[in-house]
């Protein structure tokens, strides 16, 4: 249940000289781990920069059509205006010109952090367009063109067979790589494999040793829907209450096979369902990005962290019980639970790439009812 301070107690705490700073500036202050925020919208992003302690952002598909929509007044003249100044481009070009300018603007907000942390943090993840996801020479087109449009640029590519050799080609090429479309962790592990293939080659090569602020994200509310996808249709019975947990154990045996093996990339967490996403990961080297929304309501509620939080085992009964519900834990938690010949056919990959794609679908109609609007 959750209880809401009294006037009494915040009066008290202020007296007490307490801190009342918001709880994820604590917590980033406080250990390693490393706050997102998951929008480019640029008034959140200023709010979870400058109050809450966020130091990167993401954008992908389906955020920058929410981005775009719900600032008409902004898009719908510059729409008009990108159009004008491209004659000939159709609808997709034009959305995604749109969608650079979103994040470009992104990435300048978070500029003092990148330089203030050699390139570590202070990233914008850019998502390449989901319609390229069957072609990895276009992915890593796409993604060197799109790390150049600013210094502190990352760019999304998809963990799915095509993408993670797009990733390593990508990562070899200088491209600073944040999987994404990614839920378990045998995909996370071939992302981190393939990260340090590319750099190892890109040491044999002589090339320029720098710090990228690679990152690999795990969707872990992603990896929960789809168990309680599966579930429901198996007509399983398990206490709900355990399936909060799929996603926080994938993250966590991540994280420890990352430091196991040395990876120089990061485990990033995504897709928030619940507050244990944020709470149960403080202390590790890796990122938390939430939607802004779920920073505000964390700092809202003061919601409580604990430093070393990350080292807490998921209770093994919880484990056992998601073993026995379906075999879909096992594959997204064990981390050789699938080759990479399966990750394509996951049934989150499935359905969050189908989203992504259908976000591209609403940015072409949003684009084509600007420029050719209805009689």
């Amino acid at each position: 249940m959750t209880t809401v301070p009294t006037t009494e107690a915040l009066e008290t705490s202020a007296t007490t000289g307490a801190d009342t700073r918001p709880v994820t500036r604590r917590a980033a202050e406080q250990t390693p781990t490393a706050l997102w925020n998951d929008s480019a919208d640029p008034r959140e992003l200023a709010t979870a920069i400058h109050e809450y302690g966020a130091v990167g952002a993401t954008c992908n598909p389906v955020i920058a059509y929410t981005c775009i929509q719900q600032d008409p007044e902004t898009w719908v003249p510059r729409i008009r205006e990108i159009a004008a100044e491209h004659p000939t481009a159709g609808e997709s070009w034009i959305g995604w010109k749109a969608v650079e300018e979103l994040s470009v603007a992104a990435a300048a907000q978070l500029l003092p952090a990148f330089e203030a942390s050699g390139g570590r943090n202070g990233r914008l993840s850019m998502q390449t367009d989901p319609r390229l996801h069957r072609d990895a020479d276009a992915l890593v087109e796409q993604a060197a063109r799109f790390s150049q449009l600013a210094p502190n640029i990352i760019v999304k590519i998809p963990a799915t067979k095509v993408g993670i050799a797009a990733i390593e080609e990508a990562a070899f090429r200088g491209v600073s790589i944040n999987a994404t479309v990614s839920f378990t962790v045998p995909q996370v592990v071939a992302v981190g494999e393939a990260i340090e293939r590319a750099l190892d080659r890109r040491a044999a090569e002589g090339l320029p040793e720098q710090e990228f602020g690679h990152v690999v994200t795990l969707m872990a509310g992603r990896f929960d829907d789809w168990l309680k996808t599966v579930v429901e249709r198996d007509h399983v019975m398990i206490d709900p209450g355990y399936l909060e947990w799929a996603g926080v154990a994938a993250v966590k045996q991540a994280y420890r096979v990352f430091r196991e093996r040395g990876f120089r990339s990061r485990v990033l967490v995504a897709a928030f369902r619940n507050p244990l996403q944020w709470s149960e990961f403080q202390g590790g080297d890796l990122v938390v990005s939430p939607p802004f929304q779920w920073s505000k309501d964390i700092n809202d509620y003061a919601y409580p962290f604990r430093p070393d939080a990350i080292d807490d085992e998921v209770p093994a009964h919880v484990l056992d019980a998601l073993r026995a519900a379906t075999p879909e834990f096992a594959r997204g938690y064990d981390v050789d639970g699938m080759t990479i010949d399966e990750f394509d056919r996951f049934g989150a990959t499935v359905t969050t790439l189908r989203q992504f794609l259908d976000a591209d679908a609403k940015l072409d109609a949003l684009v084509r009812d600007v420029i050719v609007p209805a009689a």
